[in-house]
């Protein structure tokens, strides 16, 4: 398993592969580029295997000294295999080395094993609120340096 992380955009193919396993995590949605060239501080990591995305998470910075870890995902083929984990611990340690003290993420009661992953790590719930689509949705924040 290859791990990649970019401060940008990420290259054509990757973000082909990103795209194609949105689709697929996501039940068809799209993910357009005009959503990710809007965000401020992008920062995209991706797993890949033989050259294939089979996870990513995507974030951006909220507002200053939190970053929001905003989509993720791994291929149904490549679950339980702690990809998402990896993703995420990769994700945190590289934020706290840019200056974010913490990190805030949005899920749904749907999405239990995400939830569950948030919460075992440590991210608190702070807040819930349906969404205009009439979707519950739950905010979570995790301190990841003190300072």
């Amino acid at each position: 398993m290859e791990f990649l992380y970019y401060q940008e955009i990420p290259e054509p193919d990757v973000l082909a592969g990103v795209m194609e396993l949105h689709k697929h995590v996501f039940e068809g949605a799209e993910l357009g580029l005009e959503k990710l060239v809007e965000k401020n501080n992008l920062i995209t990591l991706v797993a890949r295997e033989n050259g294939q995305v089979v996870g990513f998470k995507i974030g951006y910075e909220f507002k200053e000294h939190t970053f929001y870890s905003w989509l993720g995902g791994v291929h149904s083929d490549y679950r339980g295999k702690g990809i998402a984990s990896e993703l995420m611990r990769r994700q945190h340690e590289l934020v706290k080395t840019l200056g974010y003290k913490k990190v805030r993420t949005i899920s749904r009661n749907e999405r239990r094993k995400m939830l569950l992953l948030n919460i075992k790590v440590g991210f608190d719930v702070i807040e819930t609120f349906t969404s205009e689509k009439g979707k519950h949705k739950i905010i979570l924040e995790k301190k990841i340096r003190e300072d």
